[in-house]
């Protein structure tokens, strides 16, 4: 009992584990998603405006408003400055007019007025604390230029303005007037409105937020369908081709994946059929073989003539197969990517003018003409064998599949990159819809004549391989009745992948 307990409390720490693995393991991919980047872009793009028209306005409007006290209260000083003049207030400041008019603006804009001479001394103070000191301000200096200086202190929500005290007259100053207004209503409605643009910009927060969301999901579900359909086609689920028209990007996307399943489709076929045909053609030779030695088995006494001839029969299957065999090594060891490849720089020309001599006995069998065009000398870099075998496929199918009197012409060209041969003949021709497969493995144009022919239909899927281990192409023209001609390019100079 014990041990169930202890059992069970492992198995349930297990799965809590894994439960918490499996959460991060989510929280992790969505902080990587497409969504979660698209959703903080979104954020970012409704919430860094809204700050900015926020603050933006709320800067302007304290300039604005900084400037039009600024315009009012500088309009009153000139107002009380020609009045001191008048009034010859800085030599005698017993003045009821100008203590009265100084009082009365220190009370409306709850300010004070400091006015002192030209050598800076304080003579009226509407708070009467400084009469008789120094004016120490150093926009009292910078009022010396005859010119309205000013400055806005937001922390202390003061505006402090130095005016000039002349007669317009004479240019001469006689006096500053420093004034201090405050600025807590102009603060005050700062406040109340950042108040506002903070609840206006919570607002926005709150709206870009579930804006962002939702723009996301609707952006991403399309790409989320196209995983779905992509993930349905990978467990078998969906055998039609997938199709999200939504975006120009999804659908580009489930285009490319469908070509690509399309090719893998092709290439499982491919497949199927290739071993397919290996079952049949290794199997056909071995049942012909049976059955003609079942025959011999079977019979007593057979003369001598039959007893020949079922073996000639038998020794020709023999090397039917062995042909089969040695062409499906030579193509499997052509497949392998790591596949050597013994490059040698070779004449070219040379190097078809044996192949041709080589083969010249088969072609006269049938008196056909082997002709070699060599348009210049030709190096290269090549494997000798697969390059001879390549060449021999193409100029022995060319003898297999022509006409009596016939001819197969070679040609050698080169620039200054790639040399090109050429192998023409005179013979059947292939018909169009069979053009694109005749590189495919085991398959053969004339299905009825091959075994009296003796192909594998092998030879041109080697030969291809062979021509792409040079780092070069083989490309077909053909047209029924009138001959085929195989063109292959190849680098002069072989650089290794």
């Amino acid at each position: 009992m014990i041990v169930l307990r202890t059992d069970r409390k492992h198995a349930s720490n297990c799965m809590t584990e894994e439960n918490g693995v499996e959460k991060v393991k989510k929280r992790k991919n969505f902080f990587r998603s497409l969504r979660f980047r698209i959703l903080i872009i979104l954020i970012i793009l409704g919430i860094v405006p809204g700050v900015i028209v926020t603050y933006t306005m709320l800067h302007n409007y304290q300039n604005r408003a900084v400037a039009m006290l600024t315009e009012t209260v500088g309009d009153q000083c000139d107002i009380l400055c020609n009045l001191i003049i008048r009034e010859n207030y800085l030599n005698d400041t017993d003045s009821e007019v100008v203590n009265s008019k100084l009082e009365l603006f220190s009370n409306v804009y709850n300010g004070r007025i400091l006015l002192a001479d030209r050598d800076f001394k304080i003579v009226s103070d509407t708070f009467h604390t400084e009469e008789g000191k120094t004016l120490l301000s150093s926009l009292a200096v910078a009022c010396l230029k005859g010119e309205e200086t000013s400055n806005y202190d937001a922390r202390s929500k003061v505006l402090e303005l130095a005016v000039p005290v002349q007669s317009p007259d004479v240019q001469q100053l006689q006096g500053v007037m420093l004034v201090s207004v405050s600025a807590v209503d102009i603060a005050e409605t700062l406040a109340e409105m950042e108040q506002r643009g903070v609840m206006l910009i919570g607002s926005i927060v709150v709206l870009s937020v579930f804006l962002a969301w939702l723009l996301s999901t609707i952006l991403v579900k399309p790409l989320a369908r196209v995983t779905k359909a992509i993930e349905d086609l990978t467990d078998g689920m969906l055998d039609e081709e997938i199709s999200v028209p939504d975006y120009t990007e999804t659908e580009l996307i489930t285009d490319a994946f469908n070509k690509m399943v399309n090719r893998m489709k092709i290439l499982d076929e491919s497949r199927q059929e290739f071993v397919s045909n290996v079952s049949h053609e290794l199997k056909t030779p071995l049942t012909s073989m049976k059955v003609l030695a079942d025959s011999l088995v079977g019979q007593q006494g057979v003369p001598e003539e039959l007893y020949q001839e079922f073996m000639s029969d038998i020794t020709a299957e023999i090397d039917r197969e062995n042909k089969i065999i040695t062409d499906l090594l030579s193509l499997v060891k052509m497949d392998k990517k790591a596949a050597d490849v013994n490059i040698t720089h070779m004449d070219i020309n040379q190097l078809l003018e044996d192949i041709l001599k080589r083969l010249r006995p088969i072609a006269d069998r049938r008196n056909i003409d082997l002709i070699l065009d060599c348009f210049r000398p030709v190096d290269a870099d090549v494997d000798e064998v697969k390059f001879t075998l390549a060449v021999s496929n193409l100029v022995e199918n060319g003898i297999k599949y022509n006409v009596d009197d016939g001819w197969v012409r070679v040609s050698l060209d080169a620039d200054h990159k790639y040399f090109y041969i050429t192998v023409a003949d005179s013979g059947m021709g292939i018909p169009e819809d069979s053009i694109e497969r005749i590189f495919e493995r085991f398959y053969r144009v004339d299905k009825s004549h091959s075994k009296e022919i003796g192909g594998t239909g092998l030879g041109l899927a080697i030969t291809k391989s062979s021509v792409a281990m040079h780092h070069g192409t083989i490309k077909v023209f053909s047209k029924e009745g009138e001959g085929t001609t195989f063109s292959v390019r190849i680098p002069l100079s072989y650089i290794p992948s």
